[in-house]
């Protein structure tokens, strides 16, 4: 099982929020680009980005620091928010991102996200970010009526590379992954699926493992506040 180092980025700094909610945040590095190399060099294999800004926008704005760090790093990484159109698609692939996040798109356009994965293969996932079960958009502002699993299912056949799942109620709040949740959509599906929002103990990271269908997990505050050893995690999880 993959462990992603989550980077958010909300007005050029690394964050973290409680539940999505943008008023409450905690700057936990201004300089986003070290803070991934940190990572890198504790040995991580994939780092997750998240523009925050972005997601509420519908277009990127945290730009810049997501390419210092592409930049500067040298693993592959995987990028969310405001990421709603083919050409914001292209321009991030071009500059060396390995994979796209669709989050509010997969649900107002799946055609997009069909087209995406068709044209650049294994460089496109879709988010799911759920409250109680159903499919939340534009940085977790707006409910929707859609079923995460229906949606899951909906895109069996259009060829990406994983779910990123995220329980918006656990986001943040150091309570645990609902780990039942995604367990129950991994099976659903045969696309990959990635445990997101409420990642804060080895624990957590073993309960995921031992579940030997979720193929990631996303931790954010907890490798910030040292709950979580990256180190340690890695070779557990190896």
């Amino acid at each position: 099982m993959i462990l992603y180092p989550a980077i958010d980025l909300k007005d050029g700094q690394a964050v973290r929020l409680v539940h999505g909610d943008m008023d409450q945040t905690t700057v936990f590095n201004d300089d986003p680009a070290a803070q991934a190399l940190e990572f890198v060099e504790a040995g991580c294999e994939w780092l997750h980005l998240v523009d925050l800004n972005g997601a509420f926008a519908g277009e990127p704005v945290n730009a810049a620091p997501v390419e210092a760090i592409l930049k500067a790093c040298k693993v592959p990484a995987q990028l969310g928010g405001g990421i709603r159109d083919m050409k914001t698609i292209e321009r991030w692939i071009d500059r060396g991102l390995q994979r796209v996040i669709l989050g509010t798109v997969a649900v107002e356009n799946p055609d997009l996200v069909r087209e995406a994965a068709k044209e650049f293969p294994g460089h496109v996932a879709v988010g799911l970010d759920a409250r109680n079960g159903f499919v939340a958009t534009k940085g977790w502002a707006e409910e929707t009526d859609v079923q995460v699993t229906d949606l899951a299912k909906s895109f069996e056949d259009a060829g990406i590379s994983a779910i990123i799942y995220t329980d918006i109620l656990r986001d943040g709040a150091m309570k645990g992954p609902n780990i039942a949740a995604t367990e129950a959509l991994a099976r659903a599906v045969d696309i990959p699926v990635i445990a997101s929002g409420g990642v804060s103990s080895m624990a957590d990271l073993e309960a995921l493992k031992a579940t030997g269908v979720i193929s990631g997990a996303i931790s954010g505050r907890a490798l910030y506040d040292g709950a979580i050893d990256l180190k340690q995690a890695l070779k557990t999880l190896a």
